[in-house]
């Protein structure tokens, strides 16, 4: 499987503190990647140097087979949308395209030109004068008029209201299916993960704690219920992620390709939400956590 983003015991530090430390991950083509996990994860920094933002500290980074920022053509290959959504405020819509032409060798003026006509802007007003929404889809309209490869998105709507966060998501997913471009992108919120993400990759502590498509991870992690019961005694193939106990019940989230046939425990399917909750937790003690590239 081919990587977009690849990173070997990368690491950043500021000082005496490590903002990610010894991460390794395969971020794979083709797919729209949701990248989440706490506040401190590291999804920031990893993102800031695979847009080549920052140097790595430790470790190594490739991004479409190349170093970040390894010149102008390794330049073009990528589109970066920061979580601010930064955009020039004294500058109008239309000085922002003219910037992003003379700044991209690959730039798609008509492409830049036809998605500010749909999204109503107009091309005079400035960028300080519009809405969050409005600012928002200006750059990401800069990041996909580039025609890059790869497109990085830094939690892109953490600050806007639902239905500007929502148009933001339609117009990513409608970019995606028509240039069919490779997307990384990070949030905490996972229901817009759900509606926009075919992969996930939960990041806590700088590693990777599961990574998979989300039909797959779905259809392979159950919600376990029933009497109170140590998880070493569950069969080998079920993997602990996640338990929690009453004095007489156990609730486990556990990983397993074999169907589940003990019939002390009720067993339950879960959401993207609660898959991601689950492998959020400490993990179960009883079992080493699987780590999975898929």
């Amino acid at each position: 499987m081919t990587a977009v983003l690849q990173a070997r015991g990368l690491g950043k530090r500021y000082g005496r503190r490590w903002a990610l430390r010894d991460c390794t991950i395969d971020i794979p083509a083709g797919h729209v990647v949701g990248l989440v996990g706490p506040n401190g994860a590291g999804k920031t920094t990893l993102l800031k140097l695979a847009g080549g933002q920052l140097a790595p500290t430790s470790g190594s980074v490739a991004v479409l087979g190349g170093p970040p920022a390894g010149g102008p053509a390794q330049l073009a290959k990528v589109g970066f949308v920061a979580q601010d959504t930064p955009v020039y405020a004294g500058l109008s819509v239309a000085d922002h395209l003219r910037l992003g032409a003379r700044l991209n060798r690959g730039w798609d003026a008509a492409l830049a030109r036809d998605r500010i006509g749909q999204l109503g802007l107009d091309p005079s007003h400035r960028a300080g004068n519009l809405s969050g929404g409005q600012r928002a889809q200006l750059a990401l309209t800069l990041g996909l008029a580039k025609r890059p490869e790869l497109l990085i998105l830094d939690e892109p709507v953490a600050s806007l209201d639902p239905l500007a966060r929502r148009e933001f998501l339609q117009g990513l997913m409608e970019a995606v299916a028509e240039h069919e471009l490779s997307v990384v992108l990070s949030s905490h919120l996972v229901a817009d993960l759900e509606r926009t993400c075919d992969y996930i990759v939960v990041l806590v502590d700088s590693r990777v704690r599961v990574a998979g498509q989300i039909e797959n991870l779905l259809a392979t992690h159950h919600r376990l219920t029933g009497p109170r019961r140590d998880p070493g005694r569950l069969p080998a193939g079920q993997h602990v992620v996640s338990a929690s106990h009453t004095d007489r019940q156990s609730t486990f989230v556990v990983r397993t390709e074999a169907p589940i046939h003990d019939p002390a425990w009720t067993v339950s399917g879960l959401s993207l939400e609660d898959l991601v909750l689950a492998y959020m937790e400490k993990p179960a003690a009883a079992r080493p956590l699987l780590e999975v590239q898929q």
